[in-house]
């Protein structure tokens, strides 16, 4: 059994300060950066994939919506085309970055309602994996395994991994409960483990009406800007550890 841990980082702006990065990146085999739409600036960027290459970890690009007043987490309405040229132009802007540190891109993970909505939207799903396919055909997909960008990634002979949420519920179809519903975010480490090891070695996880669903998982993401983010990676790492289970960044069997 084998899985990566990835995280959500250089997600700051400007002076203000969002997560704990420095924290959670020697915790962590994957980080997924901020590319200056929902959040992060070109200092940050630097900074944060400087950081991750000192750590030894890989790196992947987090595009998102361009609404940093929202974080990122508001639905837009917007074309194929604009889907297409808004992962295309923040992958090649944090891949600069990486160039200048003498890193390699890993991965492409869409951020907040982008990573929602090409979850459901086949249309938008292809937009998005189209602007991966051009920019480099090796790059791995994170996505909900249960929704359209995964398999559409897979269709397209992209290679795609199936990302799971510690902290997040699921419905029954295998998207995230919308954080404005009650339960949708997992507060309780101990039971986040629980959910966790269950979903690497059972491939289930319960969701939010009790029933089981089948769930894959390559990658586990726990989020850097949560109050227990820390504890959420320190519990999980031994854990996981404890019961068999390989940390180690995707590339390595993705």
């Amino acid at each position: 059994m084998q899985v990566d841990l990835n995280s959500d980082l250089g997600e700051s702006f400007g002076r203000y300060t969002l997560g704990m990065d420095s924290d959670i990146i020697p915790l962590i085999t994957s980080a997924n950066v901020a590319c200056g739409y929902h959040a992060s600036d070109p200092l940050v960027m630097a900074e944060t994939v400087r950081a991750a290459r000192e750590a030894g970890i890989a790196v992947g690009a987090h595009p998102g919506y361009p609404d940093l007043m929202g974080f990122g987490r508001r639905n837009m309405v917007i074309s194929n085309d604009e889907s297409y040229a808004y992962a295309l132009y923040q992958i090649g802007a944090l891949d600069a970055f990486l160039k200048a540190q003498g890193m390699k891109l890993q991965h492409v993970k869409p951020h907040g309602a982008f990573y929602n909505m090409a979850a459901k939207d086949p249309a938008q799903s292809e937009a998005i994996c189209k602007a991966i396919r051009d920019y480099d055909p090796e790059l791995i997909v994170m996505a909900l395994p249960a929704g359209e960008l995964y398999k559409t990634a897979k269709a397209m002979g992209l290679r795609a991994a199936a990302e799971v949420f510690a902290d997040r519920a699921y419905e029954e179809d295998g998207t995230l409960v919308n954080r404005k519903k009650p339960g949708a975010m997992i507060t309780d480490e101990d039971e986040s483990l629980r959910r966790i090891i269950r979903m690497v070695k059972e491939h289930k996880v319960t969701a939010i009406t009790g029933r089981d669903i089948d769930i894959s998982v390559d990658s586990i993401c726990v989020h850097g800007d949560g109050l227990k983010a820390l504890q959420f990676v320190k519990k999980l790492r031994d854990g996981l550890t404890a019961e068999g289970v390989d940390i180690k960044p995707l590339r390595e069997f993705v």
